[in-house]
């Protein structure tokens, strides 16, 4: 997604490199090397001995992270790093967070972190010059609209049908509007997300769909009186991840990816996106 200043990686870990570089990943076109063979503690390759670094951004805001604390563990990232830094063997007092702005994370050249968390999307284009972890969260789309407005009190999909949506133009949730939702009437089509967002300030729909990073931007920053009445599950298609954001050729991506993969087979990354991405944040499920 292309963050407004508040939006928007998770990231990666490593292997020392001879005993675990990466092997090129043939089936992951964004540049997602594979799983290394090893991923022993003391075997990480790490920007400073001991210490696993990740980066993110500052301010860190909610959801995504609690009281702009990333070292809290609490919000959806800081909660996501923590248990990936638990899984390669890390505690709380053994991680150093690093402040980079977001289009620095992905912008070439060498890195100060192992890895960085901060609502990366993970594009062809920018693993040309930065490596990827694993999607470790899949962008969902969200209805907003305005405080007390009949919509604000939709609690599914079908609440949602005979509203007047707007939305912007050759986006997915132009197609999720049409291909979930199904209103009963045409969506009205602006060709900026911003044009969108003043039709709803000024009353000309009832709601907007964005995916859900920039509807939490859009109530907290650009509409007032506004709230995220739900997010549901995009079209079929190749799904928008966040992944983390490692220095190109890292030796690391293989052992977060692996983490990764643990955290979503045991059912951990569920239950954090549950905690900070559902109804506890605002967002509930429309089914």
């Amino acid at each position: 997604m292309a963050r407004p200043s508040t939006l928007l990686a998770l990231g990666a870990l490593a292997v020392a490199a001879v005993a675990c570089a990466p092997v090129a990943d043939t089936t992951n076109q964004a540049g997602v090397p594979a799983t290394p063979a090893s991923c022993a503690k003391e075997g990480l390759a790490l920007k400073t001995p001991g210490k696993l670094t990740i980066g993110t951004d500052k301010p860190a805001y909610e959801p995504w992270f609690k009281d702009d604390d990333p070292a809290n563990g609490k919000g959806f990232e800081s909660a996501v790093a923590h248990a990936i830094a638990r899984r390669l063997g890390f505690d709380g007092a053994e991680i150093a967070w690093s402040t980079v702005k977001f289009d620095a994370a992905f912008a070439p050249g060498v890195k100060r972190f192992d890895f960085d968390v901060n609502q990366v999307s993970v594009t062809p284009e920018r693993a040309k010059v930065v490596d990827f972890s694993k999607g470790y969260y899949t962008v969902k789309q969200a209805v907003v609209a305005l405080e007390n407005s009949k919509i604000a009190s939709a609690t599914d999909l079908a609440g949602l049908r005979d509203a007047r949506i707007g939305v912007q133009v050759g986006t997915t949730s132009l197609r999720a509007v049409k291909d979930v939702i199904k209103p009963s009437q045409e969506p009205n089509v602006y060709s900026e997300q911003i044009d969108a967002v003043n039709a709803l300030k000024n009353k000309q729909v009832d709601a907007v769909v964005v995916d859900l990073p920039t509807a939490f931007y859009v109530t907290a920053a650009q509409v007032e009186n506004s709230a995220i009445v739900g997010q549901f599950g995009a079209p079929s298609g190749t799904p928008e991840v966040f992944g983390a954001v490692f220095e190109k050729g890292s030796p690391l991506v293989g052992c977060v990816n692996e983490a990764i993969d643990a955290l979503t087979s045991s059912g951990e990354l569920a239950k954090i996106e549950t905690e900070w991405l559902g109804s506890a944040a605002g967002a509930p499920e429309l089914r």
